[in-house]
Parts: structure tokens; C-alpha cells; sequence
């Protein structure tokens, strides 16, 4: 279907990968996997047609509709939330439109016989083939469908779009281009603002109702649900394997163990011609066979092990003090924002040592009672924060509250205290930051280095109450592996907010779900919950 042939991208004298050719076929489900730096959204932003190679092509046939979703969008700020989704029907739209025009002129005109006439009688009806070939769509229905699918209330589609922030205007951008029933789906980390019940729904829609997707994810679970073959960027050059990522991972180990051990006996050959030629030289019975060899060695090609990314944080966090028995504690605890009511009455208990997980659809109230807990805003009810309680909180939009001017090093010198400002350059380099890196500003970093720079200001000091909030967007799969692990060995209380299951799973012991103003306890672990989830959400929806 869509041919990507001999692709090469360089930049300042460097190239980024090379001689990149694979086909896309009608029903591929594809991972694009590789280091962060390696290329992947370039490429995708090539497919898309948004970016032109240094050299190679992309080749599909004209009538192939590619639709792309980039990491980062502006949306237009003149439409509601309907009408802005139901632009993914505009060109159906337009044709109805000009359909209608070309016929009112038919009635008025006169001049049958006249070439114009005759012109107008050809549009109208090259354009009611196209047009009555089409499917009989509901359009407003699967407007509202997948609006809701992906976390719309029906009051939100009459607001207009500007009222909402830039993750829910993905998913209005997202909700179009699931409804342009494309022939090809590019998406750049669609999960980072979507909620676990919309993350659901969107792996049913791209398995059972989309044609050809790729897609780029650090969602591990979102990955493996969704594709059926992985293609990695690496060192310049891709590998296609046909496989989930899981199995991905796998077959790779494979491959770099036979590229080692061929690399090691080629070295071996190598080194036992080198010694010949160094021994034989002068001498001229061999003089034959030392140029063949020298020909031989010349010739060769050398095998290449591919690199390992052995950049990783190193995550611990400090032994907890210890607190009371119950650290936190919410009795019949209501908020409204004006006529919205978020939640009422609401009660919970969380001992110490519990790590738990909040849980439900975006706009539920998880961020508004973290913020009650914390005694950020007037609630009715109480809220406390039981003895010794000294909380660390890691706010959804943590990374963004960093000062852009100051430097990766001022931003953790500015709040360290005492003898842990002489540790400040250890401590920045268990978090991947070394070099030149501790002088950047933060305005230059990444999503995942900002993510990591705000984990580092987190631990600065011990706290036994973690709060974390969506902690793990922008985070690569490997990070996110690490500060599970040391979520895991945390000896104090943790509350997590998280859309990614895979971060999730084996986690928390207890969850609270937030949904339809109530807050639901539930005494199983988070697997057990999402497994339950996972089977009733898309028929509760009633959405596919």
C-alpha cells in the first residue's frame, strides 16, 4: 500500500539513519520502537508528509488518505468541540454543498444546449458518483460516539475549544482523525493525555475498526495490545520484525547475541590473518598469500553488534520517617465548582505503608482531592493528614512549573539544603544528566528530561506520604521501569495517579475509582480492578 523507499535524513554533518526501506501493508499494526534520539518521529513526520528526507521518498497511491497525530498540536480556537470534531467530514460536506449550488444554477439557467450547461450537467454528475458511493453515515451520531469514547461529556460539545486544555484538544484532534476512517493512522504518544477507560476505547477502535496504523508509545500495555509488528530504529538503520513488542524484545536479544558471537569470531579471524601477514611479511615463499590476505582484509566487511542504551535512571528513594497509623483521612468530603459538582461525601482511609491508585475518567475529581488532601482548597467534609506526615507531591504538570531560565543545575541547587548541595552533580547524574548537560537551560530540555529534573527536586529530602500525578508521561519505557521498581521498595505511603497500566500493574494493593461524583473503594489490587475494567468498559460505553 504505502512504499517507504531507501529513506536517508542528515543533519550538521550527521546522519540520522540511512537507506530506510519497508512497505506498509493495508492491515499492519506497527510499533515504532528505538532510543529516544534515534529518529522515530522524524520518520513518522515523513510518512505524514510533514517533513521532507534528505533523500529517498514515500510512495502511496493517490488515493490514500494518511492521517498523522504529532506529540504536540495547535488546534483553532473558532469552533465547539462538535464542530470541531465533525470537521473530519468537511470534504463530504463541500461536495453536499457544491452538489446543491451546481443544481440551483441547473434551475435557473436557460442555455441547454450552451457548452457551460453541459459542463455543470458533468460536475454534478462526477460528483454524485463519488458521493452516492459513500456509506449511508449517521455523521452526528459518530461524531458524538467517538467524542465520547474518548472522555466527552455531551455539555462539553457546544463549549467551545478554547476552553479546553492542550490534552483534551488532542483527543478532539485525535476524535477527527478516528472518524476520517483513514487508510493509514500515525500517532505520536496518543496516550499521554487519555485516561485508562479512553486508552481502553481507543485499542478497541484501532484493533476492530481502523485500517493500517503506526504507531510511536512508551504505553507498554497500549503497544502490545494494539500492534502486530515492531519496526526498531537503530544505529542509522531499522529492524522489522513481525512480531508485539514483547516478542519484539525478545527476538532482539536473540539478534544482538548472534551479532555477538559473529562479530567475536570474525574479530578472532581477524586477528589471526593480522599476525600471518605480521609474521610472513618479508618473507618471499608467502609473498602471495600475505597479499591475499591483505586483500581479503580489506575487502571485508565488519559486523556491527547495535548498540545497547545503557543510559537508565537511578532511582531510590530515601527511607521514610515514620508516621501515624493512618496517614491520610477524608470523611464526608463534597466540592463544586459552581453548579459542577465533582464529588460528594466522600470517605477514605489510607494506612500507613498502602500504596493505592485513583482512578477514572479525566474531569472525575482525582487531581481536585489530591489538591483537597494537601489543604490546597476549601472543601466541605474534613481532610487530614495524620502525625509526622511529610508529603512529596509530583503534580500533573510538574515539568511545566520549572523555571525556563534557570539551568538544570540552579533549578536543584536553588532548593537543596545543607550537605546535599555539595552531592548536587552526583545526584543530577543518576538522573541521565552528566557533562555539559547540568548547564543547559531548562527552556532547551526535553518532555522526559523536565519529567526527570522535577523527580530529581522530589527527592531531596525524606517525606513518607508520596503523591504522585501522572508521574510517568514523557517518561521512556526504561525510566518508567525504574521508578516502578523504586515505587516498589518505597517504605512509605503511596497515592498514584496514572493512565499506564503497565506502570500500574503490581502496584497498588487498593483502589479508588472516581466516578459519577462518588468515590468507590475497592479492596483488590489494581490488576484485578482493570482486569474487571478491561471486559465492561467498551459494552458500559456502548461505543463500538
Amino acid at each position: 500500500m504505502i512504499n517507504v523507499d531507501n529513506l536517508e535524513v542528515s543533519f550538521s554533518g550527521s546522519t540520522l539513519f540511512s537507506g530506510v526501506s519497508f512497505v506498509i501493508n493495508p492491515t499492519d499494526k506497527i510499533a515504532l520502537m528505538g532510543k529516544n534520539g534515534a529518529g522515530k518521529s522524524t520518520m513518522m513526520k515523513i510518512i505524514a508528509g510533514v517533513q521532507t528526507p534528505s533523500k529517498g521518498k514515500v510512495n502511496a497511491p493517490k488515493d490514500v488518505v494518511i492521517a498523522y497525530l504529532p506529540q504536540h498540536l495547535l488546534t483553532e480556537d473558532d469552533s465547539t468541540v462538535f464542530e470541531e470534531a465533525a470537521k473530519a467530514f468537511k470534504e463530504v460536506f463541500s461536495m453536499k454543498a457544491e452538489m446543491d449550488r451546481l443544481n440551483k444554477e441547473l434551475e435557473t439557467r436557460t442555455d441547454y444546449e450552451s457548452a457551460e450547461y453541459m459542463g455543470i450537467i458533468e460536475k454534478v454528475t462526477d460528483l454524485g458518483e463519488k458521493f452516492y458511493q459513500l456509506e449511508d453515515v449517521n455523521y452526528d451520531a459518530e461524531v458524538e460516539k467517538a467524542l465520547k469514547g474518548l472522555g466527552f461529556q455531551p455539555s462539553d460539545f457546544t463549549r467551545p475549544t478554547k476552553e479546553f486544555s492542550g490534552g483534551w484538544r488532542m483527543r478532539i484532534e485525535l476524535a477527527k482523525i478516528l472518524l476520517q476512517k483513514p487508510d493509514l493512522i500515525l500517532l505520536d504518544e496518543p496516550t499521554n493525555h487519555i485516561d485508562i477507560e479512553s486508552v481502553m476505547w481507543l485499542e478497541d477502535f484501532l484493533v476492530n475498526k481502523a485500517n493500517a496504523v503506526m504507531v510511536i508509545s512508551h504505553d507498554r500495555a497500549f503497544v502490545d495490545n494494539i500492534t502486530n509488528r515492531t519496526i526498531e530504529v537503530t544505529m542509522g538503520k531499522i529492524y522489522d520484525y513481525k512480531a508485539n513488542y514483547t516478542h519484539y524484545l525478545q527476538l532482539r536479544e536473540e539478534r544482538r547475541a548472534h551479532q555477538l558471537k559473529a562479530h567475536q569470531e570474525q574479530q578472532k579471524m581477524i586477528a589471526d590473518n593480522m599476525a600471518f601477514i605480521e609474521r610472513f611479511k618479508g618473507t618471499y615463499s608467502k609473498t602471495n598469500q600475505v597479499a591475499s590476505r591483505q586483500r581479503m582484509l580489506e575487502k571485508l566487511e565488519i559486523i556491527e553488534v547495535d548498540e545497547v542504551d545503557n543510559s537508565a535512571l537511578k532511582l531510590k528513594f530515601p527511607p521514610a520517617p515514620r508516621s501515624g497509623d493512618y496517614p491520610v483521612g477524608v470523611e464526608e468530603v463534597s466540592k463544586a465548582y459552581g453548579d459542577h459538582q465533582v464529588f460528594k461525601q466522600a470517605t477514605m482511609s489510607i494506612a500507613r505503608g498502602e500504596k493505592v491508585a485513583f482512578v477514572g475518567r479525566n474531569g472525575e475529581g482525582k487531581s481536585t482531592m489530591i489538591k483537597a488532601i494537601l489543604g490546597e482548597i476549601d472543601v466541605e467534609g474534613s481532610c487530614q493528614l495524620g502525625h509526622n506526615v511529610k508529603v512529596g507531591y509530583f503534580a500533573q504538570n510538574q515539568a511545566a512549573l520549572l523555571d525556563p531560565q534557570l539551568t538544570v543545575f540552579q533549578t536543584v541547587d536553588e532548593v537543596a539544603k545543607g550537605d546535599i548541595r555539595t552531592q548536587i552533580k552526583n545526584i543530577l547524574g543518576r538522573f541521565m544528566f552528566s557533562g555539559d548537560d547540568i548547564d543547559k537551560k531548562v527552556s532547551v530540555l526535553s518532555g522526559g528530561e523536565k519529567t526527570r529534573l522535577a523527580m530529581v527536586k522530589l527527592l531531596l529530602e525524606p517525606v513518607n506520604l508520596l503523591i504522585l500525578d501522572e508521574p510517568t508521561n514523557h517518561l521512556d519505557l526504561k525510566s518508567k521501569d525504574v521508578l516502578k521498581e523504586a515505587l516498589m521498595a518505597f517504605d512509605g505511603t503511596l497515592i498514584l495517579v496514572s493512565h499506564d497500566r503497565d506502570f500500574l500493574g503490581g502496584l497498588a494493593q487498593k483502589v479508588f475509582e472516581f466516578k459519577e461524583q462518588r468515590v468507590i473503594e475497592h479492596f483488590e489490587t489494581i490488576d484485578d480492578f482493570l482486569e474487571r475494567k478491561r471486559i465492561k468498559t467498551v459494552e458500559e460505553l456502548n461505543l463500538i
